[in-house]
């Protein structure tokens, strides 16, 4: 019976753990940019204004965020339209946590769907393989526990919108060339490369990590597929075997993967006018002098991480010790060409300039596509395993990979220092408090990095707190410094 109805089971463990996920977001308070995207600041009007950035191409203008338009403009359009919706069953101060928590379990559905696909070829939900991969990969998502060093949602929702929504989106342009050159699925089709190409549009105009991403996976893919058509033929000139190199490569790959990299270049270059980037300034040298030490504390800061990267590991041995099948000698390819993507990207990363609260470069955001691609190759080693190996030997396995997800599991409980209790208590208080101008007394943040100490610093919060109905009328906000 248990054996028969076992998806059922996996698909409650799934959900189960999707909305765990979804009550820790709803009790994590609001960040800092969110009020300066959603009303938005005059520096951020900019970019909502020039969705190309041809200010910059056409005018060399420097302004904030030059090539983020459509992060900036779904956060805009989100958090104007769906806090007012969710109005109907919840009260104004709920219905924008509610919001923020809607957005990170879309997000996490989003990966963990796309990963799932990915580990084992199936887009049931309902099919058992998929299940299966699924389970694997939801108790990686921590939001507590290990999440300062490998959350792949992060706990600021803008940084979300900016990190993870674009990582997933970036699997599903990429799954299908997966599926074709892994699988052997077959190729999409001129509508399919037609949405692929929008897609592609929007990811490139959308936060850092993607037109990172893309042009390392885009170009890498070219280069590599290319080199060895050039091989094929040692006898002939150089030029020629170039010619026909490039000419072996399947348009199907050639204009959607060169389509894009010419946008992420383009991206890439007007975002070298982000008036963000001279916020915090620091030399290259100091920055490549700083990237060992990123990747030290990344490591070691806790278990998470590197549990990650050995249980990936362990696998690629047993693999490899179990005489692999085609299957096997396939991922344990993927394994190889993920490490060399992790490398480039990393090397990468000084190049994108420096933030003060990324010390080393290296932080769990920076280097979110690593991660993530670690937890894809966790998913698909573990599910080929479990699905192989001799009975005996796949149950001590089994056992294994209960171990390590119960870690994780068990490492991510809330903690109640991170929960919006706070936070929530000082909007009542403003909601109800007479006046234009408001002290607060507690020692938390309000739409915040940190603590308004001037009213007059409150004007966006106000402007916004006010349009979300949470306070009846624009109230401005400080916190006495006697709070501290």
């Amino acid at each position: 019976m248990l054996k028969r109805n076992g998806h059922y089971v996996l698909l409650l463990l799934l959900l189960a753990d999707l909305a765990y996920s979804g009550w820790q977001y709803f009790n994590l308070p609001l960040d800092g940019d969110l009020a300066a995207i959603v009303w938005p600041s005059p520096a951020y009007s900019r970019v909502l204004a020039d969705p190309l950035g041809l200010q910059v191409l056409l005018h060399q203008d420097v302004y904030a965020a030059p090539n983020r338009f459509f992060a900036h403009k779904f956060l805009y359009e989100y958090f104007r339209r769906i806090p007012l919706l969710l109005q109907f069953v919840t009260s104004p101060i709920n219905s924008v946590y509610a919001a923020c928590a809607l957005l990170k379990t879309g997000m996490q559905a989003l990966i963990v769907y796309a990963l799932a696909v990915y580990a084992t070829n199936q887009r049931s939900i309902l099919n058992k393989h998929f299940l299966l991969a699924a389970v694997l990969i939801t108790p990686l998502f921590q939001t507590a526990g290990y999440g300062g060093q490998m959350g792949m949602v992060d706990i600021s929702i803008t940084y979300a919108a900016f990190y993870a929504l674009p990582v997933g989106l970036l699997l599903l342009f990429f799954l299908p060339f997966f599926r074709e050159a892994f699988y052997g699925a077959r190729p999409p089709g001129a509508l399919r490369h037609a949405g692929l190409l929008a897609l592609a549009a929007g990811l490139s105009l959308n936060g850092p990590v993607a037109p990172a991403t893309a042009l390392v996976v885009c170009l890498g893919t070219l280069l590599v597929r290319g080199w060895r058509a050039y091989r094929r033929h040692p006898a002939r000139p150089r030029p020629t075997r170039a010619w026909r190199a490039l000419r072996a490569l399947p348009l199907g790959w050639l204009v959607p993967f060169g389509g894009f990299s010419a946008l992420c270049l383009y991206s890439l270059f007007i975002g070298l006018n982000n008036a963000e980037n001279s916020w915090v300034s620091l030399p290259l040298a100091e920055r490549y002098g700083r990237l060992p030490l990123g990747v030290y504390y990344q490591l070691t800061s806790k278990l998470g991480f590197p549990l990650l990267v050995l249980a990936g590991l362990a696998n690629a041995y047993l693999i490899r010790r179990q005489g692999p099948d085609a299957a096997g000698r396939r991922i344990l390819a993927v394994l190889k060409w993920l490490g060399i993507f992790a490398l480039v990207f990393v090397l990468l990363l000084p190049l994108g300039g420096y933030r003060s609260y990324r010390e080393y470069i290296i932080r769990r955001d920076s280097i979110l596509p690593i991660i993530v691609g670690l937890a894809g190759f966790f998913a698909l080693s573990g599910h080929y395993l479990l699905t192989t190996l001799p009975v005996r030997a796949r149950r001590l396995y089994a056992a294994g990979m209960v171990t390590v997800l119960a870690i994780f599991t068990v490492a991510d409980k809330p903690r109640p220092r991170e929960h919006n209790t706070c936070e929530r208590a000082m909007l009542a208080q403003l909601a109800a408090a007479p006046g234009p101008v408001v002290a607060l007394d507690g020692d938390c943040t309000v739409l915040s990095w940190q603590r308004i100490t001037d009213a007059r610093d409150s004007e966006l919060q106000a402007q916004l707190l006010h349009y979300w109905r949470v306070t009846p009328a624009v109230k401005r906000y400080y916190q006495p410094p006697a709070a501290q």
